[in-house]
């Protein structure tokens, strides 16, 4: 592969994913991702929300990679997302014969941004426990003995 154009977006998912199964039953998941850009106004010395870039974009199942379902089991509408892939530029005929064409990402990876994203109640409290080893992760501190700290 040469010549790919590549994009990291930081942004949101705007509608739920929706798969589809290909004829071959190839499986492909479809969403978009918005970004909300925002610009720092000098004059009124304050941010401004600048108008918001809707990037549609695929994640396909290869081999034992099973992108698409997890894409499709994984996220929902509202859920902030951090994704990297390679814009695709589709080329199609509209009903009146138009040549159109538009612009599409085709997911290499995404996960979910952490920094916005609050654990469910199910998984274990990120407060302080107290461990059985008093000297080891989450006991008592010990003296710096030249390693973190």
């Amino acid at each position: 592969m040469a010549g790919e154009t590549l994009i990291t977006i930081i942004g949101k998912v705007h509608d739920d994913p929706e798969q589809k199964f290909n004829v071959d039953g190839s499986a492909v998941t479809r969403l978009t991702v918005v970004t909300n850009p925002r610009k720092y106004n000098k004059q009124t010395n304050k941010w401004e929300n600048m108008p918001g870039k809707f990037w549609p974009c695929r994640a396909w199942n290869q081999g034992q990679m099973l992108l698409a379902d997890n894409v499709s089991n994984t996220l929902k509408k509202g859920d902030n997302v951090i994704l990297h892939g390679e814009i695709e530029t589709q080329v199609w005929e509209d009903a009146q014969g138009t040549k159109r064409r538009g612009d599409q990402i085709r997911i290499e990876a995404i996960g979910k941004d952490l920094r916005w994203h609050q654990a469910p109640a199910n998984d274990v409290p990120a407060t302080h426990q107290p461990a059985a080893d008093p000297g080891g992760w989450g006991g008592e501190p010990q003296a710096n003995q030249g390693g973190w700290g």
